[in-house]
């Protein structure tokens, strides 16, 4: 009988390795995240109202993975994109607002706190590239649109 050997293959964050074989290799950029090299750029291309919510048509440089990157959405006038982060408050000292994690695309309809019952007074809808630790990824990198003619 012969002696089989488990293979385990390990991720670190510098490298991928094969135990039981001598082969590792660099961690590639894209088993950690699916934003392209030069950084996620997303808009919202348009918003039309279905069934008592909005549906949202989105465009982005890369393809969401909610283990990796993905999209935050949020009502503008409720949060600053700082708040719709996991470290809003350790990282950008302000209180911790609400958003739907999501990597719907390229179509998205509004759900839970994007729901148009949550709005509010909100006219806007914003989105952001996160991280898998639900990070905003740059702060300066949102897109929102007024969809208040949708409602």
């Amino acid at each position: 009988m012969k002696d089989f050997k488990k293979q385990f293959v390990t991720h670190t964050a510098t490298a991928t390795c094969v135990l039981g074989v001598t082969v590792c290799g660099p961690l590639l950029a894209q088993d950690s995240n699916a934003c392209p090299v030069d950084g996620c750029a997303i808009e919202i291309a348009s918003a039309t109202q279905t069934d008592g919510e909005l549906s949202l048509e989105i465009n982005a440089n890369f393809d969401p993975d909610i283990s990796k990157n993905h999209f935050h959405i949020w009502w503008g006038e409720l949060y600053d994109v700082k708040q719709v982060s996991n470290n809003a408050e350790t990282v950008h000292n302000v209180a911790q607002g609400d958003w739907h994690p999501t990597d719907a695309y390229p179509s998205y309809t509004t759900t839970g706190v994007t729901s148009l019952s949550q709005r509010g007074d909100a006219s806007s809808l914003c989105i952001s590239a996160a991280d898998r630790n639900h990070d905003i990824i740059d702060p300066g990198a949102l897109h929102c649109v007024d969809v208040s003619a949708h409602f």
